[in-house]
């Protein structure tokens, strides 16, 4: 085989090239985790499930703008994943899976935190990952905690109306084995050879004993991952070119290198089945912590399950004449978790004309709103023009009408939410027939004719 490393151009795939407000950056501070939730709750990005019964603890619900941003992250990493490639498709799996499916997996076995209760409180923690072992977080005591005892992580619930220990059931805890259950299936529809990916975008749940920081941990969570099957000769090389490959796709979204880093598990951190795994970390306001993972699986999910069904999982490679288990190359990422690092990365404050101004720089691809259209007035001549403007713009991209405060409020607020293009109609549009198209990270400001317009924002923002 060829280095992986040099696929991509052989494959025909591409990545997209950095948008333009990529490369303006501002020297600022970091926003404070406090800063970036009541945005996040002020704007509708997130709000608290269940609010009006005073919420649920670690569960969310994604407002107006949450959800735009989180699908916009999503479709980018189908687009760079499957749309964009020829060795990757797509399968949508069931979240209730056999049962025998995750005892085959290890993860009835091995899915465990260490779970500690305080004497004084009765607090749980999760003993890993506390400061002081010895002192609880929560009241302060010392030397209250029981001895560490496993927590397996999985939900359970019951199929049928009467719950027994023969309708058990787990709600997935990771997308990834519907995948390797489905190997044999997607190969053989799909007529696929060696090396090739299978893609999953979904909802997994993990019963985590301590979850917070807001969307990062949660229990109910999205996640993006694809494993990647190839000949065991080959694997260190897919490894380390989807270890890049992985990392580049945050920067070309217009990540700030300074904020992103890659680092190597030790041994003592690999999971059970892996004999090399890579994070992609980010630096959140609490510090770095994981953004995805990136793990060399073995042959280790295709054995256990080949030996546990008594189906035969192995490949049969005919040129060479050999059957074999495929090793698997495993991004694993979560779709919650990038949406809110995108969000923290975009976050900048600055002053203009002696007045403070909040804006999220967001990439025009992940930005929930890509274009603003705001009549300067809601007089019958200027609103008629507004509806003929936006109903251009709609079919395109995803749009807002915005007809409330003064047009230098609303310009504040689309800032706020990364918005990257505002449409003004105003009086002079009745004469002769352009509008002010206003950027956000420069705020300059081109008058453009409106026949002119869905081209000048397609140069911009792409095909929508």
């Amino acid at each position: 085989m060829a280095g992986a490393a040099g696929y991509g151009a052989r494959a025909g795939y591409h990545r997209p090239g950095p948008r333009t407000h990529f490369r303006l950056r501002f020297l600022m501070a970091a926003p404070s985790f406090e800063t970036i939730v009541n945005l996040a709750r002020k704007r509708g990005f997130v709000f608290r499930a269940s609010e009006i019964y005073g919420g649920l603890r670690s569960a969310y619900d994604y407002g107006p703008l949450g959800v735009a941003l989180l699908r916009n992250v999503k479709s980018a990493w189908w687009r760079s994943m499957v749309q964009l490639r020829d060795d990757v498709v797509g399968l949508d799996s069931a979240i209730i899976q056999a049962p025998q499916v995750w005892e085959a997996s290890g993860h009835v076995g091995q899915f465990n935190d260490p779970l500690v209760e305080c004497g004084n409180c009765h607090a749980r923690h999760r003993f890993d990952r506390l400061e002081d072992p010895d002192r609880c977080p929560t009241c302060g005591a010392r030397g209250t905690f029981t001895d560490a005892r496993d927590f397996n992580l999985m939900f359970r619930t019951h199929m049928g109306p009467v719950a027994s220990d023969s309708n058990l059931v787990y709600l997935r805890p990771e997308t990834a084995q519907g995948i390797f259950t489905n190997f044999e299936n997607v190969r053989r529809v799909a007529r696929l050879k060696l090396p090739f990916g299978i893609a999953q975008l979904g909802k997994s749940f993990r019963n985590e004993i301590t979850p917070g920081q807001f969307v990062f941990r949660t229990r109910e969570f999205e996640q993006m991952e694809m494993e990647f099957f190839t000949h065991r000769d080959d694997a260190d090389d897919w490894y380390r070119y989807w270890v890049e490959e992985r990392y580049q796709w945050y920067l070309d979204l217009g990540m700030n290198p300074d904020n992103i880093k890659l680092r190597s598990h030790t041994e003592d951190e690999l999971a059970h089945y892996a004999v090399a795994t890579q994070d992609v970390e980010y630096r959140f306001p609490w510090g770095w912590d994981e953004l995805e993972g990136i793990a060399n699986r073995t042959d280790f999910d295709l054995r256990q399950h080949s030996q546990a069904s008594g189906k035969d999982l192995r490949y049969f490679d005919q040129a060479a004449g050999e059957r074999f288990f495929p090793y698997v190359i495993e991004p694993a990422a979560g779709a919650t978790r990038a949406a809110f690092a995108f969000l923290i990365d975009a976050y900048h404050q600055e002053t203009v004309r002696d007045a403070p101004r909040t804006v999220l720089r967001l990439d025009s691809r992940l930005a929930p709103i890509k274009v603003a259209v705001l009549p300067l007035s809601k007089k019958p001549d200027l609103v008629e023009v507004t509806d003929r403007v936006a109903e251009a713009l709609r079919p395109r991209w995803d749009i807002e009408v915005d007809v409330t405060q003064a047009i230098g409020r609303r310009y504040r607020r689309q800032d706020e939410i990364g918005t990257p293009y505002c449409v003004t109609v105003d009086f002079d549009t009745l004469d002769d027939g352009a509008v002010t198209v206003r950027d956000r990270d420069t705020m300059a400001q081109d008058r453009i004719g409106i026949g002119q317009l869905c081209d000048y924002l397609g140069e911009r923002l792409g095909a929508g």
